[in-house]
C-alpha cells in the first residue's frame, strides 16, 4: 500500500468547480472528483493551521485545552504508528513555514524523512540589512510593508526579492520534490508521501500567467495581502484581493495537475491512495469580513474539501459523500488504508467505511479556536456557542511544551502557571496549567483578544445557507448544547471549558 497526502492551505471549497466554483477553471480538481470520492460535509477541528495540522496528526483536537503550539510529547501521530506497527516510510515535503518556527517545531521529526522549500510569507529566510525601502514601498500596497524587524511583512518583501521565476517559487518546488520522491520511489512499497504548499494562503503571490487568467492587474504595488477582519478598502482594491487569491487558487490547480498526470502515468490508481484537503477555508468579503481568526467560523471558513481515493473502494470514486466528516477522521483513515492499528488516545473515526458504502460515524461534530466559541453541526444546524465575556473568560491552557507561534510563553503566563494531574489523553504524564494572559503572544493573533464577533447564534442551513439570519428556538438551542456537552466530554474537556459556556460538565443520568 502506498499513500499520497495533499494539503493546501487556505482552499476555499466554494472556489472549486467541483463544489459549484465558476470565478476561475479548476480542471484538475475536476479531475480529481471522478477519479475519488468526494465528502460533501467535511468541516475543520481545531483552528487555524497549526492546531489543525495537530489534529490532522493524532486524530485528537486540541482546542478545548490548548491553542496554537507543539505536537506534545504525550501526542501519538499517526506517521509514528505507521513506522513502527507497520515498516511503512513517511516523507513530507512542504514549503510551509510555520513547522519551522516554536509553534510548530516538533511536526516535521515526526515523519522518516522531510524536505523544506523556503521564502513564503514572513519565512526568515533571506538576510537583507538594509533594504531598499523606497524601492519596496513603489512596489507593494502600503498595508503589505512594514520595517519592524522579525515582522512577517517585511520578511515578505525581501523574500520576494529572490524568488525569480516559476521554478524557484516555493510551491513550485514543493511539488517537484514531491514528483521526485513519487518517481524514484514507485517501484517500492508501503510508504506514504505528504505533499503540503503554503499556498493559496495570504499573500496570494502567483506568477504572472496565473494572475492573468484570474483577471488580476497588471501594474501597479502588489496588493495580495488582505486585512483580518472588517475592511474599509475601496470596491477595486478588494476586487484585486479576490483576483490575487484566485491566481494562486489556478496555480494550485496546475500543481494538482502534475499529481494526477503521475497518478495516470504510472497508473498508481491501482495500489496508491489519495487524499486531497486543505486545513480551513478564507472569507474574501463574504459577511463583509475578510480571512479568519477574528470573526465566527462561517461555513466558508469551517466546511473545507476533502477528495480521497482508495484503490480497495473503486465503486466510490466519482460519487459524492453526503455525511459529516473532519479533519482530524484522516488520522485514523491513513492507518486504516495500512491496516495499522488505531492508538486509544485518537479520539476520531476512520472514513474508510463511508467508501464503502456505510453512512457517517457521525451524527454531529464540533469545532472551533481556542478562547473563542465551541461550534456545532450536525449537518442541518450549525450552533456556535460563545462565553458572555470572552476576554474576561476563566481559560486555561494545559500543556508540556508552553511555545506560541512564534514565541515562548510571556513570563507573566508561565509564573502563575501551576502543575495539573495528567489528563484522560496525556498518557499519565502531569501538565502544565497556564492562565490565559493579555501578554500572551496569541492573545491578539488567534486568542481572546482578537475575536470582532462573540454573539452565541444558531443557523437553519437548509433554510438559510448563507447564515445570514439566526434562528431563535430555545429547545432546538438545549438539544444541540446538549449534544455539544456529550461531545466535548468525549474529548476530556477541562472542567472550565463547561463553565465557560455553561454547559453541564456531568452528563444527565438515564
Amino acid at each position: 500500500m502506498k499513500t499520497v497526502l495533499v494539503l493546501f492551505d487556505s482552499l476555499n471549497r466554494r472556489a472549486l468547480s467541483p463544489y459549484g466554483g465558476k470565478t476561475v477553471p479548476t480542471p484538475n480538481f475536476d479531475r480529481l472528483a471522478q477519479r475519488s470520492a468526494r465528502f460533501e460535509n467535511h468541516v475543520v477541528g481545531s483552528m487555524p493551521c497549526m492546531p489543525a495540522r495537530r489534529d490532522l496528526l493524532t486524530g485528537r483536537m486540541s482546542f478545548l485545552h490548548r491553542s496554537w503550539g507543539p505536537v506534545e510529547p504525550y501526542d501519538v501521530t499517526f506517521p509514528e504508528v505507521l513506522s513502527r506497527e507497520k515498516g511503512v516510510y513517511s516523507h513530507f515535503v512542504t514549503d510551509h513555514f510555520h513547522y519551522w518556527e516554536d509553534g510548530g517545531a516538533t511536526y516535521h521529526n515526526r515523519y522518516d524523512s522531510h524536505e523544506f522549500f523556503r521564502g513564503q510569507e514572513g519565512d526568515r529566510w533571506k538576510g537583507v540589512v538594509a533594504p531598499d525601502w523606497e524601492d519596496i514601498c513603489k512596489r507593494f500596497d502600503g498595508a503589505q510593508v512594514s520595517q519592524k524587524p522579525r515582522s512577517y511583512p517585511r520578511h515578505n518583501v525581501v523574500n520576494r526579492d529572490f524568488i525569480e521565476d516559476e521554478a524557484s517559487h516555493p510551491s513550485f518546488q514543493t511539488f517537484a520534490a514531491g514528483l521526485g520522491f513519487m518517481e524514484a520511489n514507485r517501484a517500492a512499497d508501503n510508504w506514504f508521501l505528504q505533499i503540503e504548499t503554503f499556498a493559496p494562503h495570504e499573500p496570494f503571490y502567483a506568477p504572472k500567467r496565473f494572475r492573468d487568467i484570474a483577471g488580476a492587474r497588471e501594474d501597479g504595488p502588489a496588493l495580495d495581502w488582505p486585512e483580518y477582519g472588517h475592511s474599509e478598502r475601496p470596491l477595486e482594491e478588494k476586487d484585486e484581493l479576490r483576483a490575487s487569491y484566485h491566481a494562486s487558487l489556478a496555480m494550485c490547480d496546475e500543481l494538482l495537475g502534475q499529481v494526477l498526470d503521475a497518478f495516470d502515468r504510472d497508473n498508481l490508481w491501482e495500489d496508491t491512495a489519495l487524499i486531497v484537503t486543505t486545513d480551513h477555508g478564507f472569507l474574501l468579503g463574504e459577511h463583509d469580513l475578510w480571512a479568519k481568526n477574528r470573526m465566527n467560523l462561517y461555513q466558508e471558513i469551517a466546511q473545507i474539501p476533502l477528495f480521497i481515493h482508495d484503490p480497495a473502494n473503486p465503486l466510490a470514486d466519482g460519487t459524492r459523500m453526503p455525511g459529516l466528516s473532519q479533519t482530524p477522521d484522516l488520522a485514523a483513515t491513513i492507518l486504516d488504508l495500512f491496516d495499522a492499528p488505531r492508538p486509544s488516545q485518537m479520539a476520531s473515526p476512520s472514513l474508510r467505511p463511508m467508501l464503502a458504502g456505510e453512512g457517517s460515524p457521525h451524527d454531529a461534530v464540533i469545532f472551533g479556536y481556542f478562547g473563542g466559541a465551541v461550534n456545532l453541526t450536525d449537518g442541518r444546524h450549525t450552533y456556535h456557542r460563545y462565553p458572555s465575556d470572552v476576554r474576561e473568560q476563566e481559560i486555561y491552557q494545559y500543556t508540556l511544551m508552553p511555545t506560541h507561534i512564534f514565541d515562548f510563553f510571556h513570563q507573566e503566563e508561565l509564573a502563575q502557571a501551576r502543575l495539573a494531574p495528567p489528563m484522560p489523553f496525556s498518557r499519565e504524564m502531569p501538565l502544565l496549567q497556564v492562565p490565559v494572559s493579555g501578554k500572551s503572544a496569541m492573545y491578539n493573533t488567534y486568542g481572546p483578544g482578537c475575536i470582532i464577533e462573540s454573539d452565541t447564534r444558531l443557523y437553519d442551513l437548509e433554510v438559510d445557507p448563507g447564515q445570514e439570519t439566526p434562528v431563535r428556538d430555545a429547545e432546538l438551542e438545549a438539544r444541540l448544547a446538549g449534544r455539544m456537552a456529550d461531545l466535548m466530554r468525549g474529548l476530556n474537556a477541562p472542567e472550565e471549558a463547561f463553565a465557560r459556556l455553561d454547559l453541564v460538565r456531568e452528563a444527565a443520568v438515564t
